[in-house]
């Protein structure tokens, strides 16, 4: 199997007019390119995700099969592999870290895109949550690229509430004595774990604990699993690098930047792509209405919003069997 492989970008000039020294992109390709290089499917990685969580909506009897389509799977900044705070240049370690856009992020993979891998074309670009918010971004930044996008239970612009949300996530961890305004010696455990313990209650609809469905993805009660959770960010996550995450996803907007210069309506009537839209009419954060506004403008858009008490996490590989199957379902349409 292939190992994961690094494109060195140099300086890059971020949206914000601050320079992201030394940076780089790291990603991971499955299958083969064909001859007129036309199965290019581009898969980003979600807010706690990096390309082997990625692995999980791949496979042989999948939509996204490897032995059709040559898949890139990128990582976004911040994640603890491409540039981050916790492996960046040293001038910019921890909390010097330059605040990063998804504009930037997709600035950046479109030079992996073209000037690395020699694509000029991109016949689908989708992804969970965050994921699924930069295939907006692909759409809307490169629209003569981008053939097909498919974003679940994302949006194209963060909604207010969504903002609020990550606003409680950050204050429990930024809470610990040992944040330290970012400037750390060691990873502020409490503030992590209680990160974790705050996000779980949202991650899931009210119906999903309601029915006790955490006990068929392997939990034994709500004590288990708000456990798991907190060690899982304590023990697997860099502090600055989910605050990092956390500012680029309440700063995702398709349309703040210089070509659309805040016109929001605009930037969605320019996404060219054909597009499905799929949110889970249960998840507490990306929210159905914003997929319908969305809908109105994106002219070869289908909205197909699906029913799941795993809500934001119905799309996780494993978790909704019914998701899994409409989700390929929508990804073989777009890629026919």
């Amino acid at each position: 199997m292939k190992k994961h492989q690094e494109f060195n970008l140099g300086n890059v000039k971020l949206l914000s007019g601050k320079v992201l020294k030394s940076a780089k992109l790291v990603y991971k390709t499955v299958g083969e390119i064909n001859k007129d290089r036309s199965n290019v499917v581009v898969l980003p990685t979600f807010y706690t995700g990096t390309h082997i969580r990625n692995e999980g909506f791949i496979g042989k009897t999948r939509a996204l099969n490897p032995n059709k389509y040559f898949i890139v799977s990128i990582n976004m900044f911040g994640n603890g592999l491409s540039t981050s705070p916790s492996n960046a240049h040293n001038e910019q370690l921890g909390h010097k870290f330059p605040e990063i856009t998804l504009w930037d992020n997709i600035y950046c993979q479109q030079k992996l895109i073209s000037e690395k891998l020699k694509i000029n074309k991109v016949a689908l670009v989708l992804g969970w949550s965050m994921a699924g918010c930069q295939s907006y971004q692909w759409a809307a930044q490169y629209p003569k690229m981008v053939k097909a996008i498919l974003p679940f239970c994302a949006s194209s612009k963060t909604s207010t509430h969504n903002h609020v949300f990550l606003e409680g996530v950050k204050a429990a961890l930024t809470a610990d004595e040992n944040w330290k305004n970012g400037k750390y010696k060691k990873q502020p455990k409490k503030g992590l774990k209680a990160f974790g313990r705050v996000y779980a209650g949202w991650a899931f609809s009210q119906s999903f604990f309601r029915k006790k469905l955490y006990k068929k993805i392997g939990y034994k009660n709500v004590k288990n699993l708000l456990d798991d959770w907190a060690n899982d960010h304590a023990k697997n996550w860099d502090a600055n690098n989910l605050l990092c995450k956390l500012k680029t996803w309440q700063l995702n907007d398709i349309s703040n930047n210089p070509l659309y210069k805040g016109n929001y309506i605009k930037s969605l009537k320019s996404i060219k792509a054909k597009t499905i839209l799929m949110p889970c009419n249960q998840d507490l954060y990306f929210r159905t209405e914003d997929n319908i506004f969305e809908n109105k403008f994106i002219k070869k858009s289908s909205l197909r919003p699906v029913e799941s008490s795993y809500g934001h996490c119905a799309a996780n590989p494993g978790n909704d069997k019914n998701f899994e199957k409409k989700l390929d379902r929508n990804i073989n349409e777009l890629l026919s």
